[in-house]
């Protein structure tokens, strides 16, 4: 099972989940985030292939009132 994140250039990427049985499912994939906003990374460790991703929060939205 690949690891649940990695740290590359100092950004921390998540495990989608998902391990794909080759390169061009896990490019189809890495397309799919980055049309969503997200950074991806992907990585093959014995023979496992891993997307990993991120996104940097640029809108905070809070519900209600101040306390």
């Amino acid at each position: 099972m690949p690891e649940s994140h990695i740290v590359v250039e100092s950004k921390k990427y998540m495990w989608d989940g998902e391990t794909y049985p080759g390169a061009s499912e896990a490019e189809a994939a890495k397309k799919k985030y980055e049309e969503d906003g997200f950074d991806v990374q992907i990585a093959d460790k014995e023979g496992e292939i891993a997307v990993y991703t991120r996104r940097v929060v640029t809108e905070i939205v809070v519900d209600g009132a101040p306390v």
